[in-house]
């Protein structure tokens, strides 16, 4: 039996560089239903540069049973996937092995991933250094890089259920 070389391949969590969570709600192309929708990523400012970031990311991923350019996993269904959010007082709480993020969400994104108990997430293994902490990110540049058929290959996505303390 062989295992991917990524699985196993070392990485420093300081190689993923900065990592950051956004959210969105908007219509899911397949559906047509509403989805919100959070994106993980890089900005590939880790000590050894991008490409190292990108290949540190892809390895954390999949040791997190995520399937990076793969099929969209649904974590309803795989209760031992260490892939957890926590909605709670207008904050997703995204937990990973090598990440946890809190992220305040808009009250559509809210309405909409109580009203479909799960969001989509997606998890960059590119950078995006554009996108940084404390600068508004336009519908224009999200939609480009979100929409960017190289990210999404490169990604992995899963759908997780909404979880709350109460």
């Amino acid at each position: 039996m062989t295992t991917p070389k990524a699985a196993t391949a070392p990485y420093s969590p300081a190689q993923l560089g900065t990592q950051i969570l956004i959210g969105w709600s908007g219509s899911d192309p397949g559906t047509g239903r509403g989805t919100a929708f959070l994106l993980t990523y890089s900005l590939g400012d880790g000590p050894d540069g991008p490409e190292a970031g990108e290949r540190a990311m892809r390895t954390a991923l999949e040791r997190s049973g995520l399937h990076v350019g793969g099929e969209t996993l649904d974590a309803s269904d795989l209760p031992n996937l260490p892939v957890k959010l926590l909605v709670q007082a207008g904050q997703a709480v995204l937990t990973l092995p090598h990440f946890t993020a809190q992220y305040t969400v808009p009250q559509e994104w809210l309405d909409v991933a109580r009203s479909e108990g799960r969001v989509h997430g997606m998890f960059a293994t590119r950078p995006w250094p554009a996108a940084v902490p404390g600068q508004p990110v336009g519908e224009e540049l999200l939609r480009s890089f979100v929409g960017d058929p190289e990210v999404i290959r490169t990604s992995a996505h899963c759908l997780m259920p909404v979880r709350s303390l109460g």
